[in-house]
């Protein structure tokens, strides 16, 4: 067998663990049990898989202990083994997600974001191409749950629609499949949040950087990674300028 390229390594890990998901949601448990049993499994078998494939690369998990020792390695995994893990509790929703990424001597270089009960995994290996606009309003990928205040005025001041829905990578991956243009995001993330899904949203020609227009960092010593934008390229300016303009004056 030809040894994969990390391109093609992260879409099959985020495969794997995307079957091990499905199979834990249908064993009957509801909630809580559900939830957990989900979170384990599937990062039992990142990081059996990982080390088996990638021996001597490291690895930030949102489930594993973090080993500071990823601070000196040149080449660092960096997974969400369920992200979305409330709708994934709520069979039938697909808006859950597993996310793989990886990161290489300064920046993302690989990855993929699973959504196994859509039966998709959008990846770098065969990176998706972005539809052209059908809707003539902005749409904006929001939390079902908590999205953020400024969200509520940027969406008036450009007149935009706001589009519930669960999982971050599942929102970011709703603008590569053009259900939303723009997702942008504050008050509370981390590395494994973005990783995956930025990395695939850049292969795929969006713009990626922090909400007010900074760049992304990974693989940094506190994995605290609060805001992000992900979006059109036509959009960037506006929505990241927004963003520096409200947080200066608020």
């Amino acid at each position: 067998m030809t040894e994969m390229t990390d391109h093609q390594l992260a879409a099959w890990l985020a495969d794997r663990a995307g079957d091990e998901l499905l199979k834990v949601r249908e064993q009957g448990l509801e909630g809580k049990e559900l939830k957990d049993a989900g979170d384990l499994a599937s990062h039992n078998l990142l990081m059996r898989l990982i080390p088996e494939q990638r021996p001597g690369d490291a690895i930030l998990s949102e489930e594993g202990a973090d080993d500071s020792a990823r601070l000196s390695s040149d080449r660092v995994w960096i997974v969400d083994p369920l992200d979305g893990t409330r709708e994934f509790s709520e069979p039938p929703r697909d808006d859950w997600a597993v996310h793989v990424a990886l990161w290489e001597s300064g920046d993302l270089v690989a990855g993929a974001v699973a959504q196994p009960a859509l039966g998709e995994t959008f990846n770098t290996a065969t990176p998706p191409v972005v539809a052209p606009r059908t809707s003539d309003r902005v749409r904006i990928a929001v939390s079902r749950t908590r999205p953020p205040e400024f969200v509520k005025v940027l969406a008036e001041e450009i007149g935009a629609e706001l589009v519930p829905m669960g999982s971050a990578g599942v929102k970011v991956m709703s603008v590569v499949r053009n259900i939303s243009d723009v997702y942008v995001h504050a008050g509370g993330q981390y590395e494994w949040d973005s990783a995956a899904p930025v990395v695939v949203a850049r292969a795929a020609g969006l713009y990626t950087s922090r909400a007010d227009g900074q760049p992304l960092a990974y693989n940094r010593e506190s994995p605290w990674l609060p805001d992000l934008l992900v979006c059109r390229p036509e959009l960037a300016e506006q929505i990241s300028g927004f963003v520096a303009r409200y947080w200066q004056e608020n």
